[in-house]
């Protein structure tokens, strides 16, 4: 059900390293660029679980037959801090459908917050294969309440759920609220520290300002 990509040195582990080092975090069009790169890396790995079937390809010499994937993918992402990661997935998975959700943390005092959702943009959901993606599973609760807002879109016939950096806490929360009959969780690295505010330690900071700029 969970897979930690970076328990098998790969260039992968290079992205994720420029992602927390404090001085390369200064050029955010390389920071957005490798959160793209392992977008990337998690779509080529996901495609390797999809459904295939035979396809006969004309050539200018003939005939040839390749296994093609034949699910159709929902692509889906946690605005703001999640476009790069989710156009790397696009990259690869190119005609995918997508959808965008509005979630944030609302702070209530003494580090305690709430998570207010907004709302989605995208399709039906319905015997499709999903995949949620966020940059960073902290506490696990915004992407648990995106996932169940998006299953009142339809039922899928599989989500594959990806994040660059979790929390064993986030980790845990996500594997005791959800079907392992029905998610595969992807993740880049798992950190052992959440913070008062929950925030992963050491983590890489805010995935969101790094990429875009400081907000209000």
């Amino acid at each position: 059900m969970v897979n930690i990509l970076s328990n098998n040195n790969s260039v992968l582990n290079k992205f994720i390293a420029e992602l927390r080092d404090k001085d390369i975090q200064k050029d955010s069009l390389r920071f957005r660029r490798n959160m793209e790169r392992i977008g990337e890396i998690f779509a080529y790995e996901i495609s390797k679980k999809l459904y295939h079937t035979p396809h006969q390809i004309n050539t200018p010499l003939g005939l040839s037959t390749t296994n093609l994937c034949d699910e159709t993918i929902v692509n889906a992402t946690i605005l703001r801090a999640g476009l790069p990661l989710h156009q790397g997935i696009l990259n690869y998975f190119d005609k995918a459908e997508n959808a965008f959700i509005s979630a944030h943390r609302e702070y209530t005092g003494n580090d305690s917050f709430e998570i207010k959702f907004g709302h989605i943009s995208g399709p039906s959901i319905d015997n499709k294969t999903l995949i949620l993606s966020d940059p960073m599973l902290a506490s696990g609760a915004s992407m648990l309440i995106s996932y169940n807002s998006l299953l009142e879109r339809g039922t899928p016939n599989h989500t594959h759920i990806a994040a660059i950096i979790a929390s064993k806490e986030g980790v845990e929360y996500l594997k005791k609220n959800i079907n392992p009959a029905h998610v595969t969780i992807w993740i880049g690295a798992v950190d052992d520290e959440l913070s008062s505010k929950s925030y992963i330690i050491p983590g890489l900071g805010d995935a969101g300002d790094l990429a875009y700029g400081e907000k209000l």
